[in-house]
């Protein structure tokens, strides 16, 4: 894939996968590491060295991201929609500044690299290259991908989704309001990591909190990834 250069005010749908497919979530604090994460380097001055051991109860990490919006900051991008798979991760992403998005992810694989590989005892890369991103362009395209981010963990419990075969819908959207590792709760009022994303965009679309959710398992039902099949990058 051709690296673009993003442009500022745009959006983008940036993607990576652990190296040769392994998996880069081993446990519940990582997860929150890398929430941690998209936070703290989300910003244009300098972020502090921020390893975080691993004897540390992942009970620690949620009081640090309690005081987070204390902090002031220069935003790099908008987070807009973000979802993390145990060995990948979907963010959509709007540029705030000139190169902010390259910023960004940069600062984002290296911080969670150098922690996996001190944690682990490890060496080398652990995402597959560098970042892709998609630039997303038509107003339809941009609807329909907040949903696919967001329905991604079913792959963990009803693959079959993305073929239109899930057994009890149900109990799919019930494993998707106790999976914490998305943002995919705080955009149906569920308040679960509200200061990493920029939610207001996106909600003047889908109206409120309520709606997305309708809105959402009405495409659920209604699937057809051909439609943004060049913006998934899978």
């Amino acid at each position: 894939m051709k690296r673009i250069k993003p442009a500022t005010g745009e959006i983008y749908h940036a993607y990576n996968r652990g190296v040769e497919k392994r998996v880069v979530f081993l446990e519940n604090f990582d997860y929150l590491r890398f929430i941690h994460d998209l936070y703290e380097f989300n910003d244009s001055d300098p972020s502090p060295k921020l390893y975080i051991p691993a004897q540390f109860s992942e009970v620690r990490l949620p009081k640090i991201m309690e005081n987070m919006e204390k902090k002031p900051r220069k935003l790099l991008v908008e987070i807009l929609a973000f979802c993390l798979m145990p060995n990948h991760f979907h963010i959509l992403l709007k540029q705030k500044i000139d190169g902010g998005i390259s910023q960004f992810m940069q600062k984002l694989g290296t911080g969670y690299t150098n922690y996996f590989n001190q944690k682990y005892t490890r060496v080398g890369s652990l995402f597959q290259g560098k970042y892709k991103a998609v630039h997303i362009v038509q107003e339809n395209h941009f609807l329909h991908l907040p949903y696919y981010i967001h329905l991604n963990p079913l792959d963990l419990v009803t693959p079959e989704w993305r073929d239109r075969k899930i057994k009890n819908l149900d109990e799919s959207l019930n494993f998707l309001k106790k999976y914490k590792w998305s943002s995919y709760l705080d955009y149906i009022g569920i308040k679960n990591f509200p200061s990493i994303t920029q939610r207001d965009f996106l909600l003047k679309f889908f109206d409120d909190h309520k709606n997305y959710q309708v809105e959402i398992t009405k495409w659920l039902k209604e699937l057809n990834l051909d439609q943004i099949n060049d913006l998934i990058l899978e």
